[in-house]
């Protein structure tokens, strides 16, 4: 009999995984968006008393940050990451040299997220207020629609079988459903998943599961092929993809743009400031 429950990581369920490296795509200034991960590699530090203007990339910046990393995402950093962790790295020991040349550590104890803060405000005191017009804008907001469209979304049900999950077996296991067969004895438990949006499900199980999904006729049981082997789905109700209108959100869209511009600008501000100094890596030369 198939026995029905909630798939045992709810996130799988319900819940929309971040992309893993989805972050690493963004034009804003690292620091901003995961910063809080290496305010704490202060003792990988050391090296800028004896040369202020020489930065020093250590395999122990690497391995805080990769821990930093793991601790909040609950996985180890991909060779991608690992590569943009070292970047922000490297943008806040800038920003926090330049404040401390600056003087804006002063009366704040040296704190070294307030002094890497107000570096950053005095950059952002000399960048352009970014303008576009409304044609560009428009052309910026086609190019990212998908962020703005309310995306297709699926419910479906799984008929999870305990143990081999070959496609013979699958299909054996649809062919039973589909007559009524309520699964055999207990061996298959029935799985539920609601409001999946399309791109969530393009990320866990595949493209071609995706595709499957788009054409399948609800209600019916089917051998589907994923990425981690075969299953037996049913899609129990879809909705269609809503294109979203660029005069109904004219001014969040000129906001989005702007914030990421700004972005932008402060980027290549910061590695403005950062090609005065020496960057020498140890970390690689360390590496095994």
């Amino acid at each position: 009999m198939v026995s029905q429950t909630q798939p045992p990581n709810a996130a799988a369920a319900s819940c929309s995984p971040l992309p893993s490296a989805s972050w690493l795509r963004e034009p804003l200034l690292h620091f901003l968006l995961i910063g809080a991960l290496l305010f704490a590699i202060d003792r990988a530090l050391l090296d800028r008393r004896d040369d202020p203007n020489t930065i020093v990339i250590t395999a122990e910046v690497d391995a805080e940050a990769a821990q930093l990393f793991e601790t909040a995402r609950g996985r180890k950093p991909n060779a991608d990451e690992v590569r943009a962790l070292r970047q922000i790295w490297l943008d806040n020991e800038v920003l926090y040299r330049e404040g401390l040349a600056l003087g804006v550590d002063r009366g704040d104890s040296a704190i070294r997220e307030r002094v890497i803060f107000k570096s950053l405000s005095l950059v952002d005191a000399d960048l352009p207020v970014p303008e576009i017009s409304d044609a560009d804008l428009r052309a910026w907001f086609e190019a990212r629609r998908d962020t703005y469209d309310t995306p297709a979304r699926y419910d479906f049900e799984e008929a999870a079988l305990r143990g081999e999950r070959s496609e013979a077996t699958i299909r054996d296991l649809v062919a039973r459903l589909a007559s009524g067969d309520e699964a055999g004895d207990g061996d298959a438990e029935l799985r539920v998943f609601k409001g999946r949006p399309r791109a969530n499900i393009v990320q866990s199980y595949g493209d071609d599961f995706a595709k499957a999904l788009d054409a399948a006729a609800p209600g019916v049981w089917q051998a589907m092929q994923t990425r981690d082997g075969w299953r037996a789905m049913r899609v129990t109700a879809k909705s269609a993809l809503t294109p979203a209108s660029f005069e109904a959100l004219r001014g969040p869209v000129l906001q989005d743009w702007r914030d990421a511009r700004s972005a932008e600008l402060r980027t290549a501000a910061v590695r403005k400031i950062a090609s005065r100094y020496t960057i020498r890596n140890d970390a690689d030369a360390a590496a095994p």
